[in-house]
Formats: structure tokens, C-alpha cells, sequence
């Protein structure tokens, strides 16, 4: 027997940092291979490994590098996380106000510019709040702490005796004030935050928050609702030239020949090609577009065979790599004996389980502006991973990073899938061609096809059960969409779970809540069928196998707003209840919905969702309560409606006209509970409530209409075909 688990959703980026991009690696001309030799190489390696060395050592680094007070006041705080609609950069501030006890108002967030923010890593994982959060409090209460030792050594009084109101430092005695501003102003200031960020250093316990575990609205609001804000795509540079990239005509497609020509004779047109990639720049958008369409019978192009969205389960199971070498090996838990729990069950049940690609359909997609200054690169672009793609860019040009400075405007959505910076590298590319910057904005179509997927996924369980209806056995194997949430939160003691590698056909990637969602479907599912065999209430039945606490306390507070008991008594014909829970990424979740299910027209409605979360001390509530029903809105779509389709290596479905996600129009009535723990240590809330309701969902169908539902996009046809 053994113990052994590798299912950290921290792990799983790594999986999908090889598979999500593929890399471009550009031409080297003479002078740049001289360039590189010379310095780049070793200048770029030493950079990367100090600032792995400065991560894995844990090093908060200095006052200086995380905020700056200007003479008149003003507070810069510095960060690399990045602002996509989650809230960031609201939750960041107030962070900041709160330690160094000032109103939010007086805070300035930069967020992702490589030339001046310190790398607080990508924004992904949930790891904003149980991160970078703490990092940004610790060094405004190093600041704080800075200048009341200041301000003491002023008045020559004991600095326990002073304290801070609003940015002014108060004397016990005598009404002495200094605010931030007057200690700026008197020097000294830069040179005493180059001190190093104490790890140790106090900050606000969270029964004396004032500014946290409040409503603070975005700070940028106004720009965003006004159209002031500029994104990605609105930024223009000047001289600025227009880009735009042929596609291969199909996934994995290679080109053999092409003939340039036909884009250079159009007026002011560059033309460039470089290996597989080719592109060409106009001075508008337009005639970018035209010059690409002139190529698109000038290429020859190599395709090979590429399996169909119909054949796709069958095929992950068939390419399954089952072998205990590399990094391909299964992830793999494993506690007790399985066969001999078997050995004695009343029963052993089976299923299996499958959850399809679908697309992150962010409102903006990918895009990026490129300019090329004396050997220096700027890219504005939207990406979850700034520093990751300032070592793409570096990468593919053969420079050294700090000649690569990168920009992350907030964001029109990402969801986990702008972790890549295809765009920004494409953008670079055509710029270094044309001598001008260039934007560069893939079209929706572009989005829907060469963008990467959430994983697509087949889990096969089984359970065996004992006369009481107690679980004795449990197994659980994921293919394919990862291993976030393989682990069941109940109790059993003898149980397999395992992830296993696929062959993907179609580019995946990161998206949020990652394969939790897949796993816990499947988990929440089975449980279902499950407690229907052992005949127990749905709700009475994961209790009885429960012990953990937090996951308890969202059960039943969903359960309790939603009154699951009452309504178990009360059945309507066609309409059912369901619910389910789970827990990822230290946050729980528990939902609760009633659908109507009509078997002949072949139709579920979804007419009410209520949804318990949990994630520790609440540090912004009308955010978070946002970010729920994000969640919830995000997660329907993917239960009901959202599969790409795909036949020789093409996407059949790559436009919102032919993949629809949800609309107003689509959505029931949705309550959200929000369970404060202000003794509990606050986590992230960005993905976690999408896991709970598309089993919910299942679980209700199965109640009103007695059909059992094994795949995500829940369909409707399922119950005519039953």
C-alpha cells in the first residue's frame, strides 16, 4: 500500500506550461547571434536564477520595491499582478490603506510593468489573496513602522507612544503632527525604505481591519464604465502599423512553400516570413487583412490526420499513458485496499464520466502593441503571466530580459487563458519586420481556434458500498483534464485515485477552477447515485461521511437557505432538486438548484441556484459576493451549453453565433451565502464556487425526471434518448 499524492492544484501549470504554447524561436541574423554570444545568454540565465533563488528563499525583498511616498503625499504601491475584472486591484489597495492606515483613496496601484513592479508571480491559482496580498500588507506595515521610527527619532519620544490616523503620526503629547507627506519632503525617506521587508513585521489582526473586510469599489471604475480606460487592444503608439498572422488551414498543419508576392504588391504592405510563421503589416487594419487573404493561395501547406470531436473520448482513453516513466507517469493516491473493501461490499457500483473542450470566451481577445527602440522591446498585452511571457519574448528574440520590458494594462477577461503570450510575441515579430510598432488584435474566430481549451476529460469511478449503505471502496480515475480536486473530501478508508496523461487533440491549457470542476462532476455525481442505491436522502448521506468541518459548514448552510429538507418533502412533477459541494484551492463550496426537466421535448431549465461559499476572513464583501455569481454565470454555461467541436483538425464551431454562453435571459434567480470566518487565515475566491453547481444541475435532472446524467454539457436530448 501506499501514500503517495502529487494533486496540488499548484502543480498544475506546470503540466500545462509545455502543452498550452507552442514556442516560436525566431531567426538569428549575424549581428544579433554576436549580440547574444556575447552577453545575453549569461546576462538573461543569471537573471531567471535570482529571481528563483529570491522566490524559493522567501525573500520579501525592500520596502522601496513594494511602494514610494511622494512629497506631496501620494502613495505608489507596486505589484505584478494583474487586474482582469476579479477585483485585484480594489482587494490590493485596501491591503495597502489598511496597513498603512490611510484612506484608499490616497493609494496608486501599478500593476504589471516589468521595468518597475517587483514579480509577485502570474495571476492564476487563487493565489492573489493568500499571497501577494500578505506581501503587499507586510511591506505597507514595514513602511509604517519605518516612519514612526522616523517621527520618534524627531521627537526624541518613545515610538510606542505615537500613533497613525489617516497618514498623520500624532505626538501623545503636545499635538505634534507629521504626516507622510513632511517626512518625504525632510529626505531620507528613499534611502530608508531600501530596508529589507521583515517577514515578522505586525500587521492588523482582523478584528481591527478598517479597511479591509469592507465594500471598496474598483478604483479605476469610472474610466472603465466612461470608456476612458484604454485595454489591451485601445492602445496606440505613435507611427503605429497594423498586423495581422496567416493561420494554418488546420491543427498541426506545417508549411512547405509560400510565395510572398502577392501581399507585397499591395501599397505599403510588409510581408515577413520566418519558419512556420507568417505575416504581413499595412498601415490599417484592413489592409493588413487583405494583404493575408492575398496568401492564403499562395501556401502549401502539410496536414496530418486529426481525430473529431466524436471520436474524442475514445481516443484519450485509447492513448492513455499508463507507464511509470518522466513526468508522464500518473499522479496517483493511494490509501488502504481497495479489492479486499470489494471483497467484502454488499454491492460495487460504476461509472464513468465525461466533460468536453470548451473556449474561455473572454470579452476581449488576445492582443498586443510592440515596439522596437535602440535593441529594446516594449509589449503592451493581456496575460495572467507577465514574467512568464517577458522570458517568451526574451526567449524567441535571443535577448537578454532586461532589454524586454512588458505592460499589462487591466485586461478585458482571462479566466486562466492568457497565461501564453503567442499574441505579444506575434506582435514583436511584425514590428522588428515592418521598423514600426504594431497591433496586433486576433479576431473572435482566431480566439475560438488557436487560443488553447480547458481540457477535455473522461473519469471512470466506482465505489463498493456495505449493507448499511456506508462507502467502503472508493476509485477514481481522471484522463486527461488534470488533477486539481482529485481528492475526495469524504471519508473512506480505502480508496485509489489516480490522474493519467492523455493525448490531447486540440491545445489546452489553464482555466479557472482547472480540472476541479471535471472531478468534482464526477465525484458529486457518483455520490448521488451512490446514496440512490444505499435509498438515503441526498444532503443526510455526504453528511454521514463527513467529517471535515468547512465542507460541512457550506452543506448545510446551502441546504439550510435553500430549504433542502422541506422541499424533499414537497415533489412537483418535472421538477427536481439537487446539490452538491467540494473544496479546491483552500476555499469550499456547497450548491443547491431546482430545475424542470421535460423527458418528451427533451428540455432542462435551470429556475433557481442557491450557493454557499466559504474562504476565511472576508476581505472585500460586495467583490467577493461579485465573484461568486461570476462563478456561478460562468460555471452554466460549461453545465449546459458551451462544447467545441472539431473534424479534420478544424474548428467547426468558432464564433459566438455557433457557441452560445450564457445571456441574461438565461439566467434563474441565483442567492449566494456568504460564510465569514474572520478566525480562519483568508484564501482566494476566483474559482472554487464554479465546482458545485454542474453536478447540482445533474443531480436535479436525475431527481425530476429519473435520468442519470454522465457528461458535461448536460444535454437535454439525454432525456428523450433515456
Amino acid at each position: 500500500m501506499r501514500d503517495v499524492i502529487e494533486t496540488n492544484a499548484e502543480l498544475e501549470p506546470e503540466r500545462y506550461e509545455l502543452r498550452e504554447n507552442p514556442r516560436y524561436l525566431f531567426d538569428l541574423d549575424r549581428r544579433s547571434f554576436l549580440g547574444v554570444a556575447g552577453v545575453g545568454l549569461v546576462i538573461s540565465t543569471a537573471s531567471s536564477a535570482s529571481a528563483q533563488s529570491r522566490q524559493n528563499a522567501g525573500n520579501e525583498g525592500t520596502i522601496a520595491e513594494r511602494l514610494h511616498i511622494a512629497e506631496d503625499g501620494s502613495i505608489t504601491v507596486l505589484t505584478s499582478k494583474v487586474e482582469f475584472g476579479q477585483g485585484s486591484r480594489a482587494q490590493i489597495t485596501q491591503a495597502a490603506a489598511e496597513e498603512l492606515r490611510v484612506p484608499v483613496e490616497r493609494i496608486t496601484l501599478v500593476m504589471a510593468d516589468s521595468d518597475v513592479v517587483p514579480d509577485d508571480g502570474g495571476t492564476a491559482g487563487s493565489r492573489t489573496t493568500p499571497s501577494t496580498v500578505p506581501a503587499v500588507r507586510r511591506g505597507a506595515a514595514a513602511a509604517r513602522e519605518m516612519l514612526l521610527d522616523l517621527a520618534a527619532a524627531r521627537w526624541s519620544v518613545n515610538r510606542a507612544s505615537l500613533k497613525v490616523e489617516a497618514g498623520v503620526i500624532q505626538h501623545p503629547t503636545g499635538g505634534k503632527t507629521l504626516s507622510y507627506a513632511d517626512l518625504a519632503r525632510s529626505g531620507g525617506l528613499n534611502e530608508a525604505f531600501k530596508t529589507t521587508i521583515p517577514r515578522d513585521v505586525t500587521v492588523a489582526a482582523v478584528k481591527d481591519w478598517q479597511v479591509l473586510g469592507t465594500s471598496v469599489a474598483r478604483p479605476n471604475g469610472r474610466d472603465i464604465v466612461t470608456g476612458r480606460h484604454q485595454f489591451p487592444s485601445d492602445i496606440v503608439r505613435p507611427e503605429m502599423r497594423y498586423g495581422k498572422v496567416l493561420r494554418p488551414p488546420s491543427y498541426g498543419a506545417t508549411l512547405t512553400k509560400i510565395d510572398l508576392s502577392p501581399a507585397e504588391k499591395i501599397a505599403g504592405v510588409v510581408a515577413v516570413r520566418d519558419g512556420n510563421f507568417v505575416g504581413c503589416v499595412a498601415e490599417t487594419s484592413h489592409r493588413a487583412r487583405q494583404a493575408v487573404a492575398a496568401l492564403e493561395n499562395a501556401a502549401s501547406w502539410q496536414r496530418p490526420p486529426h481525430p473529431s470531436s466524436k471520436d474524442l473520448f475514445s481516443h484519450l482513453k485509447k492513448t492513455a499513458v499508463t507507464g511509470s516513466s518522466g513526468r508522464q507517469a500518473p499522479r496517483v493516491f493511494e490509501k488502504g485496499s481497495v479489492s479486499e473493501a470489494n471483497g467484502s461490499a454488499k454491492q460495487v457500483l460504476r461509472a464513468s464520466y465525461e466533460v468536453a473542450y470548451i473556449q474561455h470566451a473572454p470579452m476581449e481577445p488576445r492582443a498586443a502593441v510592440a515596439e522596437w527602440q535602440d535593441g529594446r522591446l516594449t509589449v503592451w498585452t493581456g496575460t495572467q503571466q507577465p514574467a512568464r511571457v517577458r522570458r517568451e519574448l526574451a526567449d524567441s528574440f535571443h535577448i537578454p530580459e532586461q532589454r524586454v520590458r512588458l505592460i499589462v494594462p487591466d485586461t478585458g477577461g482571462g479566466f486562466g487563458g492568457k497565461h501564453s503570450g503567442e499574441v505579444a510575441v506575434e506582435a514583436a515579430r511584425l514590428a522588428k519586420a515592418a521598423g514600426h510598432p504594431v497591433s496586433l488584435r486576433w479576431t473572435r474566430e482566431e480566439e475560438f481556434t488557436w487560443a488553447y481549451f480547458r481540457p477535455a476529460g473522461l473519469m471512470e469511478t466506482a465505489a463498493g458500498i456495505d449493507a448499511d449503505g456506508r462507502i467502503l471502496s472508493w476509485e477514481f480515475a481522471n484522463y486527461n483534464s488534470g488533477a486539481s480536486a482529485l481528492q475526495s473530501p469524504y471519508e473512506i478508508a480505502h480508496r485509489r485515485e489516480q490522474f493519467i496523461y492523455c493525448d490531447s487533440p486540440l491545445r489546452e491549457g489553464s482555466y479557472r477552477a482547472l480540472a476541479s470542476t471535471a472531478n468534482n462532476f464526477a465525484r458529486e455525481s457518483f455520490m448521488d447515485e451512490i446514496a440512490a442505491a444505499s435509498k438515503a436522502d441526498p444532503l443526510e448521506f455526504r453528511l454521514a461521511h463527513l467529517k471535515h468541518e468547512r465542507v460541512r459548514g457550506v452543506l448545510q448552510a446551502a441546504a439550510e437557505r435553500f430549504g433542502w429538507s422541506e422541499r424533499r418533502k414537497q415533489r412537483r412533477p418535472g421538477r427536481g432538486i439537487g446539490l452538491a459541494c467540494g473544496t479546491e484551492k483552500g476555499s469550499y463550496v456547497a450548491a443547491c438548484v431546482e430545475v424542470e426537466a421535460d423527458r418528451e421535448r427533451g428540455q432542462i431549465r435551470v429556475l433557481e441556484i442557491c450557493e454557499a461559499f466559504e474562504c476565511g476572513a472576508i476581505q472585500n464583501p460586495a467583490n467577493l459576493r461579485a465573484q461568486v455569481e461570476g462563478c456561478i454565470v460562468m460555471t452554466l454555461g460549461g453545465a449546459l451549453q458551451e462544447e467545441m467541436q472539431f473534424e479534420d483538425g478544424r474548428i467547426l464551431n468558432g464564433r459566438f453565433s455557433q457557441y452560445p454562453v450564457p445571456r441574461f435571459k438565461d439566467l434563474p434567480p441565483i442567492e449566494t451565502v456568504l460564510v465569514n470566518r474572520p478566525d480562519l487565515t483568508s484564501a482566494g475566491a476566483g474559482e472554487t464556487p464554479m465546482i458545485a453547481v454542474p453536478p447540482a444541475i445533474a443531480n436535479a435532472v436525475f431527481n425530476a425526471a429519473s435520468v442519470r446524467i454522465r457528461s458535461m454539457p448536460i444535454r437535454g436530448s439525454a432525456l428523450r434518448n433515456a
